[in-house]
C-alpha cells in the first residue's frame, strides 16, 4: 500500500513528544513492506530549533539511530501536492500541521483514505486554532483519547472519528539489564507554558530535595527560575535529550516519575501521553501524579503507582528505592503490558483496520449510486 504522512517533523524532537510514535508507526510500516513517504516543513519550529541549538550533528544521529526512516522536506509555498499524492492509498496529516496545508490535501482528495490524526490538548485549550482546521474531504479524525474522539464528534468538525492511542516503538524502547544504575530518579519532560510548573514543585522537586535523592532531569523551555528551584533541590539539570537515547538515560536511574500537563487531568481524562509508554517499555518503575486512566490502559498499583500529592510522592519514592525486588515486580508488570496491548506493531494493526473500514464503506457507497457498473476496487 502507498502510504503519505504529513507530520510536523520526523527527524527532530525538540518540544516535540509525539516524534517518538510517529516514527514507531513509520518504522513498522515500513517494516511491513508498504511504500511509506514522510513530508515534514524544512522550516518548522522544531527542526529549526533544534538547528539553531544543536547544530546538525543531532540529524546525523537520527540517521544512524533509524536507518530506514527519511523523510521529505518541502517549502510549502512550493509543494506539488498533485506529485504527492497522487498514488497514494492512504494519506495521514498531523495536527501539527499549517491550516493551509491540511486544507490543500482535503481540496484534493481523490480515491485514497484521508485522516487528520490529533496527538494534543489544543481542542480544549485552543479551541479556536483548532476550529480553524478545513477537514472538508477528510474521511475522519484519528484522537489518541476516547475523549478527544467523542469532542470532535460532538464539535461538528468530522462525522468520523476513531480513538487511536500512542504507544511504544519497542524496537527503539526495551530494557537495558546490562546496565546498573548509579543515580536515583529521572524526570525527562518540558517545562512548557505553565500547565504543569505547580505540579513540578509538589511532585517532583520538592520530594527529591526532602529525601535528599540524586536526581536527573531533562527538557527544554525551562526557564531561569525553574532552573534555580532544580538547583537548589540538588537536580542535575541537562537541557535537550534525543528521544532515542531514552532508554539508556532510564537505565543510569532506579525509578522515574509522571507528571501530566493540567488539560490532561482537567479536560482530557484517560488520555496517556507517551511518557508512561516509554517507561514501562524500558522496565524502570513508574509513579504518576494524579491523572484518570479512563480507558484502562494500564493496571494502577502494578504497573504504575499513583501519588494523590507530594507527601505520598515521597512515600512511594523511599518505598521503591528501598525495595529492589519491588522495583523489579512492577517493572516487569508494566513491560508485559506494554508487550500485550501498547506497541506501535499494535497501533499499526488498528490502523489497517480503520482503513479497511473506510475502503469497505466506500465501495458500497459507489456500489449503490445510479448507473454504477464495473466497479474498479480500491487499493487495500
Amino acid at each position: 500500500m502507498n502510504i503519505r504522512l504529513f507530520y510536523h517533523s520526523l527527524v527532530s524532537d525538540w518540544n516535540h513528544g509525539n516524534a517518538h510514535f510517529l516514527r514507531g508507526i513509520t518504522a513498522e510500516l515500513l517494516a511491513r513492506g508498504h511504500d511509506v513517504k514522510v513530508y515534514e516543513p524544512a522550516n518548522g519550529w522544531s527542526r529549526e530549533s533544534l538547528l539553531a541549538e544543536h547544530g546538525t550533528e543531532p540529524l546525523e544521529k537520527f540517521a544512524a539511530a533509524y536507518p530506514t526512516l527519511v523523510s521529505t522536506l518541502y517549502d510549502p509555498a512550493t509543494l506539488d501536492l498533485e506529485d504527492a499524492l497522487g498514488d497514494a492509498d492512504l494519506v495521514i496529516v498531523h495536527e501539527w500541521n499549517d491550516h493551509d496545508l491540511v486544507a490543500r490535501i482535503g481540496a484534493l482528495r481523490r480515491r485514497f483514505v484521508l485522516l487528520f490524526h490529533d496527538t494534543h490538548h489544543r481542542l480544549v485549550s485552543d479551541p479556536e486554532a483548532m476550529r480553524g482546521y478545513n477537514l472538508t474531504g477528510y474521511d475522519g479524525v484519528l484522537a489518541f483519547g476516547a475523549v478527544l474522539r467523542d469532542l470532535y464528534l460532538q464539535s461538528g468538525l468530522t462525522p468520523r472519528a476513531w480513538t487511536w492511542h500512542e504507544a511504544a516503538d519497542v524496537r527503539q524502547f526495551h530494557p537495558l539489564p546490562h546496565i546498573v544504575p548509579p543515580r536515583d530518579l529521572i524526570w525527562i519532560g518540558n517545562w512548557g507554558d505553565d500547565e504543569r510548573s505547580e505540579e513540578l514543585h509538589e511532585f517532583l522537586i520538592e520530594p527529591v530535595r526532602a529525601l535528599g535523592l540524586s536526581a536527573t532531569v531533562f527538557g527544554v523551555r525551562y526557564p531561569e527560575i525553574a532552573k534555580q528551584a532544580l538547583r537548589l533541590a540538588g537536580i542535575s539539570y541537562h537541557g535537550w535529550l534525543p528521544n532515542f537515547d531514552v532508554p539508556k538515560i532510564f537505565a543510569n536511574h532506579r525509578v522515574t516519575i509522571h507528571v501530566p500537563r493540567r488539560p490532561y487531568v482537567l479536560s482530557l481524562p484517560g488520555i496517556s501521553t507517551i511518557r508512561p509508554f516509554e517507561a514501562m517499555a524500558c522496565a524502570i518503575p513508574l509513579i504518576c501524579a494524579p491523572w484518570n486512566d479512563a480507558e484502562n490502559l494500564f493496571t494502577p498499583g502494578r504497573d504504575y503507582l499513583t501519588a494523590s500529592g507530594g507527601a505520598a510522592m515521597r512515600e512511594h519514592l523511599a518505598s521503591l528505592l528501598d525495595s529492589p525486588q519491588q522495583r523489579a515486580e512492577q517493572a516487569a508488570h508494566g513491560l508485559a503490558t506494554i508487550h500485550a496491548r501498547h506497541t506501535c506493531a499494535a497501533r499499526v494493526d488498528e490502523l489497517l483496520a480503520v482503513h479497511a473500514e473506510l475502503t469497505r464503506s466506500s465501495e458500497m457507497q459507489r456500489s449503490k449510486a445510479p448507473g454504477v457498473r464495473g466497479l474498479t476496487r480500491l487499493p487495500s
